[in-house]
């Protein structure tokens, strides 16, 4: 057949009703059993599988737009991937269990209603609006009823039709998110767009914001919090506002409150940070660093300076190992810097270097870097309890580096012909950790040596 002639087949059998495709495909997989006619039948049956597959995929890419859409209000909340989650967040990957399980048993007629109010319209306009607030009332319902049973309902049962233990553990804060969608947003409109200092103005602001009834209950609570603090320029400074409406830094009493879930979400939250910071640094990757330690170091100080926390309590013992995991992180990277830099400046001996050896130039920056790391290390190594190995290593660092640069330059000056290239190159990588290790002036200082010594040792070369 010619692909005018396909195309047409293709249309004509697009057009059929579903019950139809189905139908013709069943034939015409029994007529290729049988051996009859079976160029047409395995033609026809190739284009209806097409169209088949085609409507099906249409399906799962309109019924995940449906979803996102319904999940919108959660959307502040989300924690993408397998990173662990606290009080106030949800999994993403919990939504699309939860929705199916709407869709098929939780709330099928309001489910319904939606997906039709979202199909005559590419655009979440009006309808679908109303429709999408009565889902997720009816949702939330529905949530709670399986999720909190009255006894001898088969909770259990009904909860593992959810999905896997994630979405199960995910569904009451969903449920709390959904019913308590308009005085979120009411919270929301009330907060500025960022919290540069949250002083006692803010706090009082905040805690007015937060006295509405449906705010105050536990499963909504966390969320509000936050929202309040991504809006923190220091999110660490949520715990003032457990400080303050309990009217004491005693962590017992502030543990007694409804509000002492802030001290546990700024824990969480440094915990996490400390866990990223530790595998920035196992993989390289230094860029944010600074940033991240800075976070670390005021979070840190903050809780131990601003919190009457003992060390033998739940938040004590959490706030010590967040502690003990910083400085393991960055200790055992620190105590590896001086040896890079011996690799790349050590003075070798005329014979052990060959023609053609090379310093590499990404190693160079990378150990630049490591040293840069060290600086930034040694701003904040007293709250981190990093102070020793750091002053001691960056110490050792500004020595070494001073005195080997000032040997390599020498031996530019009386260096063989055959070497002078890979000393060239270790100069240079002496000059880039100069830079880093005393600033621009001095490193432009001993690369105006080094050339001087070049040039020098080339007019005696010619002179003799």
């Amino acid at each position: 057949m010619s692909q005018t002639s396909i195309e047409r087949l293709r249309e004509y059998l697009a057009q059929l009703p579903p019950q139809a495709q189905a139908l013709l495909m069943r034939e015409f997989e029994h007529a290729v059993e049988r051996g009859e006619d079976t160029t047409v039948a395995t033609l026809v049956l190739e284009q209806l599988r097409k169209i088949v597959r085609g409507t099906e995929e249409d399906v799962r890419s309109r019924s995940g737009e449906f979803a996102r859409l319904f999940f919108r209000p959660l959307d502040p909340f989300i924690v993408e991937g397998n990173a662990p989650v606290r009080p106030g967040q949800v999994r993403r990957m919990s939504l699309m269990p939860v929705w199916q399980w709407l869709v098929r048993e939780g709330a099928p007629e309001p489910a319904r209603e939606y997906q039709a109010a979202m199909a005559r319209s590419r655009e979440p306009e009006h309808e679908a609006e109303l429709a999408a607030r009565k889902l997720q009332s009816a949702a939330a319902d529905a949530i709670f009823k399986i999720a909190m049973p009255a006894p001898g309902d088969g909770g259990q049962r009904t909860l593992a039709r959810v999905g896997p233990p994630e979405a199960i553990a995910d569904l009451l804060p969903i449920g709390a998110v959904l019913k308590g969608r308009e005085a979120l947003d009411g919270l929301a409109s009330r907060l500025p767009r960022q919290i540069r200092a949250f002083g006692d103005t803010q706090i009082l602001s905040a805690g007015e914001a937060l006295n509405v009834p449906s705010l105050q209950t536990p499963q909504l609570l966390p969320f509000a919090l936050s929202l309040i603090t991504q809006r923190l320029a220091a999110p660490w400074q949520i715990i003032r506002l457990a400080i303050k409406l309990a009217a004491s830094d005693d962590e017992i009493r502030v543990a007694a409150t409804p509000y002492g879930v802030a001290v546990t979400i700024a824990l969480h939250d440094l915990s996490y940070l400390a866990a990223c910071l530790r595998t920035d640094i196992r993989r390289g990757y230094f860029a944010n660093v600074g940033e991240q330690l800075k976070i670390l170091h005021d979070g840190v100080r903050g809780l131990r300076t601003e919190l009457d926390l003992r060390n033998d309590s739940s938040w004590g013992r959490q706030l010590a190992s967040i502690r003990a995991e910083i400085s393991n992180a960055l200790q055992s990277e620190i105590d590896s810097v001086p040896g890079r830099v011996r690799r790349i400046l050590r003075q070798r001996a005329d014979k052990e270097i060959s023609a053609v050896a090379k310093v590499d130039a990404a190693e160079v920056e990378e150990t630049a870097a490591l040293i840069d790391f060290v600086a930034v290390c040694r701003t904040y190594a007293g709250e981190l309890a990093i102070n020793e190995v750091t002053l001691r290593t960056y110490s050792d660092l500004q020595h070494y580096v001073e005195q080997s640069t000032e040997g390599l330059v020498q031996s530019l000056r009386a260096g063989d012909t055959r070497t002078r290239a890979y000393r060239q190159m270790q100069v240079q990588a002496a000059i880039r950790f100069c830079e880093v290790l005393f600033g621009h002036d001095y490193a432009s200082l001993m690369s105006r040596a080094a050339e001087n010594a070049l040039t020098g040792e080339q007019k005696s070369t010619r002179a003799g």
